[in-house]
């Protein structure tokens, strides 16, 4: 089966790196996660576009927009990726500048980090994001749930914030990171009522193999989530991501192996990928 990882990171964020080096265990480079892509049947990885202007800054008010993936070496083919959005840095230069890398094949997406910055999904500083994903059909990808900062704000960060978007901005397609994690009821019931609403199953756990095994069998750390993936029942509308590097990819593939009845592997794994961005299908096919 090919496998599409469409939520990870390759930047250099200070924490991404203590993470990899403390907890999850990873190489955190591009020879790392090609060689965990390799060995897993994983064909095309969707980066996450984000930048600090110094360490430890993200979120970072002065980062441009748009903030990519931050790679000194040439971008791999395995290897697409989101623009991430600064709502702080979002005036006419900076839309421009948005709509010149969406002509890039390599650019698949628009990042929004929800919680991170102090605007709901909503709000009118965003409204030419939402112009420009439809103009160039690219989907908005939005971070929601919890915050892996503790200078980030939950109440921005909601899942239900979305549902006012959805519905303002029909013929966008979005898609909610880690599905509003903990609050994937919510979260659930927004992908459930909203046809251009979609969920990725990425960063619900943190740490290496041994951890995550122990949480994946856990009998009531993900209760709340089996209990909002079956309310949804709409397994062609999840995708699955690792959040790399806050995991390893394969204990993250069986995790959402287990959590998926093995019906709708393809489509988690792989077809819906194709669906929520369109412009992988020349990549990947």
């Amino acid at each position: 089966m090919k496998i599409i990882d469409a939520h990870m990171h390759l930047s250099h964020i200070e924490e991404f790196k203590r993470t990899a080096a403390e907890k999850s265990g990873v190489d955190y480079s591009v020879a790392g996660i090609l060689q965990e892509y390799a060995e897993n049947g994983v064909v095309l990885g969707i980066g996450m576009g984000l930048t600090e202007t110094k360490q430890d800054g993200f979120p970072d008010a002065e980062a441009a927009t748009p903030m990519g993936l931050d790679l000194t070496e040439e971008l791999p083919p395995q290897l697409v990726y989101c623009l991430g959005i600064n709502p702080f840095k979002l005036d006419q230069a900076a839309v421009a500048r948005l709509e010149a890398d969406l002509q890039k094949p390599n650019a698949v997406g628009l990042k929004i980090y929800l919680g991170y910055y102090p605007f709901y999904a909503y709000d009118s500083v965003y409204d030419p994001v939402y112009e420009l994903a439809a103009k160039h059909q690219v989907p908005v990808v939005f971070h929601t749930g919890d915050t892996y900062s503790e200078r980030g704000l939950l109440k921005y960060s909601h899942p239900l914030t979305l549902d006012e978007v959805a519905v303002k901005h029909r013929e966008v397609t979005f898609m909610m990171a880690h599905f509003g994690d903990p609050w994937v009821l919510d979260g659930a019931e927004v992908v459930y009522k909203n046809r251009n609403m979609f969920a990725d199953l990425s960063g619900l756990m943190v740490g290496d193999a041994a951890n995550c095994a122990r949480l994946k069998d856990s009998p009531l750390f993900f209760a709340h989530l089996r209990h909002a993936i079956t309310y949804c029942d709409h397994y062609d509308k999840f995708l699955f991501g690792t959040d790399w590097p806050l995991a390893p990819v394969k204990p993250y593939i069986q995790f959402v192996q287990e959590l998926i009845p093995a019906e709708y592997h393809e489509d988690v794994f792989y077809k819906t990928a194709l669906k929520v961005f369109p412009k992988i299908k020349a990549l990947v096919e």
